[in-house]
């Protein structure tokens, strides 16, 4: 008697994929970055994380004073700053907890 079994791979949802929530993941310089050695990597990361609130307190001024593009350009320099950061912190390979663990 043959069974057959159907073996379906676990995709997760679009918007659980690593890449889709940090897109800095698709460039080819992340490797380079996390090649780095830990102690640079944290100087680096403090850096951007400083850069980042930074730029989110910039975005909010812009904001309040009625300069929606600069407070776009802030804002977006944040996100960046913040994917980096966390593209080279020290839980960099961890799996994005997601809905389809099981």
């Amino acid at each position: 008697m043959h069974h057959q079994f159907i073996v379906a791979e676990r995709i997760p949802a679009r918007s659980n994929r690593a890449e889709v929530r940090n897109p800095i993941l698709t460039l080819p310089a992340v490797a380079r970055l996390r090649a780095l050695d830990p102690e640079t990597r944290a100087i680096l990361q403090d850096l951007l994380l400083e850069l980042q609130q930074d730029a989110r307190q910039r975005a909010e001024a812009r904001w309040r004073s009625r300069k929606p593009p600069l407070a776009a350009y802030w804002a977006a320099c944040g996100v960046y700053a913040g994917h980096i950061a966390r593209v080279i912190g020290p839980r960099a390979g961890r799996r994005i907890r997601s809905a389809w663990r099981g």
